[in-house]
């Protein structure tokens, strides 16, 4: 029975590394994948780029008007595995559909994402991931004092930030990063920036 993975963790915990290895696993078995991402995620535009590693080109880059289970039902290939990377920009209706390709299709599903956003919210596809997938694992990384990092912070021109739109991937006036550290680090750097 195939199942609906969450394989979650903060900004540098090797997700999209682990999401390549997991291609290469299937392709060494002469298995076929089907990698995609939300088309929001412009980093990389239709590949995914993890951090010192190669990137990987995506089938498929999703629209919020997407179907899921459309899409992968009228694929003429066989595939063993549906591959998701930056699965907290997905639509509620995409997690629904991607349950459907699981069900119905008997495709395993693994997505990976962020769990929050740089204000510890949750993200949309990221909530309903925990709401609806059968297999949730987390992906560790540390903070630089040592402790687990379960937080992201955003930087805009150098200056940590709790404030601005939730999903920012690229500014256009402004140099946008992001870094991922325990909570009370994060607190300490933004009580400084006050």
């Amino acid at each position: 029975m195939a199942k609906l993975y969450f394989r979650y963790g903060p900004m540098n915990s090797g997700k999209s590394r682990q999401l390549i290895s997991v291609f290469y696993n299937y392709k060494e078995r002469g298995m076929q994948t089907y990698i995609m991402k939300p088309s929001i995620d412009t980093k990389g535009d239709d590949k995914i780029v993890p951090r010192n590693s190669e990137t990987m080109m995506v089938d498929h880059l999703i629209t919020k008007e997407d179907n899921l289970f459309e899409l992968i039902k009228n694929q003429n290939k066989k595939i063993s595995c549906i591959l998701i990377d930056e699965a907290q920009f997905l639509e509620e209706h995409h997690v629904d559909e991607l349950t459907d390709v699981v069900d119905y299709l008997n495709i395993p599903v693994i997505c990976y994402g962020l769990l929050k956003d740089f204000t510890s919210h949750l993200f949309v596809g990221s909530k309903r991931l925990v709401e609806t997938a059968n297999s949730i694992e987390e992906i560790k990384t540390v903070c630089s004092c040592g402790n687990k990092a379960t937080e992201v912070i955003r930087y805009v021109n150098g200056i940590a930030t709790d404030k601005g739109k939730q999903i920012v991937i690229d500014g256009a006036n402004e140099e946008i990063t992001y870094d991922s550290l325990c909570r009370f680090c994060k607190k300490k750097i933004l009580k400084k920036g006050d």
